[in-house]
């Protein structure tokens, strides 16, 4: 049963808020209220551009990033909501971020004209253990003197599973996007006031959030998108709980063996017969006399 406001984290949605003409000053506010720039300037204007893409897999009209446009100034914004946790996502951040870099330079184009590259994400999962805020920007750092001097890429990511405060509890900005990207599905219009207080974006943000303002056609395309992550979800399950079956069996194959080991090591102490020992245990003999030659040195 679909709620009021729906899932801003489903893919669907994430891109009709924040990757259309339409919607394009809740994209450029959630970048001003979520970036630190280097100018101290923030965004006036975006232009949205096409989203990275390989060669493999640009047949298939399927983009690597979600959201990839420029502001005034030609820097560049990767801006990519991730659901479930990938393998080497950190990893994945820094390849879109130089893909985009290199991307920048023509034949005629000089190294100089290359501008930033910014990536901002919001992942549904803990990135970063060892950190205990939900929110980490990230810059190249002199090691020795830590001066700013490479300039051109900084990585913003907001762990949503970190984030646990109450809509009593929201005090900036930030908080806010967060709460309304983790708990959006669940909140309703009476509890909307407290929560986006007096930020007019924010309540444009959930306003597109409200189901009964969608399409047939884009309400179908956003459960597409749940029914393949809960089949994936589903799937990892099923994996898991073969790995549990599967490493209980060879536990129990393990710890058999270890316990036929222990009863022929005591046999070959009474100098029983091989044969006998391999009658009662189930070993081979050739593993009685690899046990009878430790015993023996």
């Amino acid at each position: 049963m679909l709620t009021k406001f729906l899932d801003p984290k489903n893919d669907v949605a994430f891109k009709k808020i924040f990757g259309t003409v339409k919607n394009q000053q809740i994209l450029i506010h959630f970048l001003n209220d979520m970036l630190v720039f280097k100018a101290g300037k923030p965004i006036t204007e975006v232009t949205f551009l096409k989203t990275i893409q390989d060669p493999e897999i640009a047949a298939k009209k399927t983009s690597i990033v979600d959201i990839m446009c420029t502001d005034e100034f030609g820097n560049q914004y990767i801006v990519e909501m991730q659901v479930v946790e990938g393998e080497g996502f950190v990893k994945r951040a820094q390849y879109y971020a130089a893909k985009a870099y290199s991307s920048q330079l023509k034949v005629a184009e000089k190294y100089n004209d290359l501008k930033e590259i910014i990536f901002l994400a919001i992942t549904n999962f803990v990135m970063f253990p060892e950190k205990k805020e939900f929110k980490s920007d990230h810059v190249i750092l002199d090691k020795l003197t830590n001066e700013h001097d490479l300039k051109d890429f900084s990585f913003t990511f907001l762990e949503l599973a970190k984030f646990n405060k109450t809509k009593k509890e929201l005090t900036n900005i930030i908080d806010r996007w967060s709460f309304f990207f983790k708990y959006a599905k669940e909140t309703s219009e009476k509890d909307l006031q407290e929560i986006i207080g007096n930020d007019l974006i924010i309540k444009r943000a959930y306003e597109e959030l409200d189901h009964f303002g969608w399409s047939e056609e884009e309400l179908l395309a956003y459960e597409a998108v749940v029914k393949r992550e809960a089949d994936y979800q589903a799937t990892l399950a099923k994996q898991y709980n073969d790995g549990k079956v599967e490493g209980k069996a060879e536990g129990e194959v393990k710890g058999g063996a270890e316990k036929a080991k222990s009863i022929a090591i005591k046999m070959l102490k009474k100098n029983l017969p091989l044969e006998d020992i391999a009658e009662c245990t189930g070993l081979a003999i050739f593993e009685i006399k690899e046990l009878q030659r430790t015993l023996r040195s």
